[in-house]
């Protein structure tokens, strides 16, 4: 187990299987020549597999999608890992883009985002800051509440 793995484990969190793609797509491509992992938009999930639904603004708490949007970025680690082998590899996190589930006049996209932000920080500390985009949306598949996908440098 890596430096970054005891670091999860240490701070309580369990990486999860690289999740299956429900389309025609790759969870995640890697550039090698680049140095560049981008992953495919990954949504949150309850321990029993199904999605963690809702909009925001409309029944939906900005704490409960913050919480979703944390633990796609763990959903997200399970893709990194399993795509690289080893999460120490990770040298940065470049960019992330957090799409909310967003009623008609809901404008705290950032706090939402912010779940899947604080947890990158917390694991890979100043790797882990990273350029971001929180986007609101009339509409997620499944509708669940937030869909993240990032991009990683690796060595």
């Amino acid at each position: 187990m890596g430096r970054v793995e005891e670091r999860l484990e240490r701070l309580g969190y369990a990486l999860s299987g690289q999740a299956a793609p429900v389309a025609n797509y790759v969870p995640a491509v890697l550039v090698e020549d680049a140095g560049l992992l981008f992953t495919s938009g990954h949504v949150p999930r309850n321990p029993d597999g199904s999605f963690i639904t809702g909009r925001l603004g409309d029944g939906m708490s900005v704490e409960e999608a913050y919480g979703a949007a944390k633990a796609t970025a763990l959903s997200l680690l399970g893709t990194v890992k399993a795509e690289i082998g080893d999460l120490d590899r990770v040298k940065r996190i470049v960019k992330v883009l957090c799409l909310v589930n967003s009623a008609p006049g809901f404008a705290e996209q950032p706090s939402v985002a912010n779940g899947a932000s604080d947890l990158l920080v917390e694991v890979f500390g100043e790797a882990g800051r990273h350029a971001r985009s929180a986007v609101g949306v009339s509409a997620l598949p499944g509708d669940v509440c937030v869909e993240v996908e990032m991009v990683v440098e690796v060595s």
